[in-house]
């Protein structure tokens, strides 16, 4: 994923209403009247949502006659993830040479 669109990504899931609307979507595809269902929005507010969420790659829309279900697309989240694997292994080894430390400070007390 290029910066611009881990920026976009970003930006978007920022935003907890469109949080809430990717966990819905992660059930299976949905309308806008549906997604809106939950909210003290109206289905425009919400269809702004979906529009941001859809120029960030997190969401396509199809047709299905009278509807324009949108569901979620995994390839960016997957891209986020691989961005964050850096950031996870990172923290891991800290939190590894924390608890070697901890255990060692416990072996010295018990000693």
């Amino acid at each position: 994923m290029q910066n611009l669109n881990l920026d976009l990504a970003f930006a978007a899931l920022a935003d907890p209403t469109r949080r809430a609307i990717l966990k819905r979507l992660m059930e299976g595809e949905a309308s806008v009247a549906e997604l809106a269902a939950p909210f003290d929005m109206t289905a425009r507010a919400i269809s702004k949502h979906v529009g941001v969420l859809e120029a960030a790659g997190l969401v396509s829309r199809g047709r299905d006659a009278q509807r324009r279900p949108s569901r979620i697309r995994a390839e960016p989240l997957e891209e986020i993830d691989r961005w964050l694997n850096d950031y996870r292994v990172l923290w891991s080894g800290r939190f590894d040479r924390l608890a070697q430390k901890l255990e060692r400070e416990k072996d010295l007390k018990n000693a």
